[in-house]
């Protein structure tokens, strides 16, 4: 059999991309979510959490008809710029940002959290506004939960099936990612080929969290030496 690696390019450019725009729209909001006492904040974080908790196909199902021509969202964004969002990478794009956006917000605010309130009050006591000490005092202190974030939602969206599947479909070289790949080999009985791309995606997954825990671990030594 001769390998395609189109399947795991796309995947990858999907996860890249998407890891990107979530770390730019994440970091603010965990920041906000780790520093906020307002009464409303279970509630912020329950409705962020909802795409770890929800079916892959319900989230994807309502993602499809927002994104669609028959919705006032999807058939603006067809007429102002003529791009259709379903059956696409664009598509993709926006859908794997919504599966994956609490396991990006999580790691980060956990990490937020996890620092001494000192540490912040002593920033904003030498005169640093909010966001100059998000950006040099708390984010360089949270490189592990840093990393966890990103790496977490590279391979998760890697891994999309489901939301994947019903708003991108399966079109060679736009939307047919290396999970889709794996999915159609089963369908059509080609088990050889499922377990050489299976394998694939397992031995990625596997040194990438490998590199991920190793790094903690450093750190965490690192920092019970200082």
């Amino acid at each position: 059999m001769e390998l395609n690696l189109e399947p795991f390019y796309l995947s990858f450019k999907l996860a890249s991309i998407v890891s990107i725009i979530l770390f730019l729209i994440a970091l603010p909001l965990a920041w906000k979510l780790s520093q906020t006492k307002s009464k409303l904040k279970p509630i912020y974080e329950a409705f962020s959490a909802l795409p770890i908790v929800l079916p892959p196909t319900v989230l994807g199902f309502y993602v499809l008809f927002a994104l669609s021509q028959n919705s006032p969202l999807g058939a603006f964004i067809e007429d102002i710029f003529g791009v259709k969002l379903v059956f696409n990478f664009y598509g993709l794009v926006v859908a794997s940002c919504l599966y994956s956006f609490p396991f990006m917000l999580q790691p980060l605010q956990s990490g937020f959290e996890s620092l001494p309130k000192s540490l912040i009050e002593a920033s904003y006591l030498c005169g640093k506004s909010s966001f100059q000490t998000l950006i040099h005092v708390a984010l360089p202190n949270i490189k592990s939960s840093l990393l966890t974030a990103i790496v977490i939602t590279f391979a998760h969206t890697v891994g999309e099936f489901g939301v994947v599947l019903m708003v991108g479909g399966s079109i060679p070289g736009e939307t047919k990612v290396a999970s889709i790949a794996i999915y159609e080999f089963v369908e059509t009985l080609d088990y050889r080929s499922a377990h050489i791309y299976s394998a694939i995606m397992v031995a990625i997954s596997f040194t990438v969290l490998l590199l991920v825990y190793i790094f903690n671990y450093k750190q965490k030594k690192i920092g019970f030496l200082g």
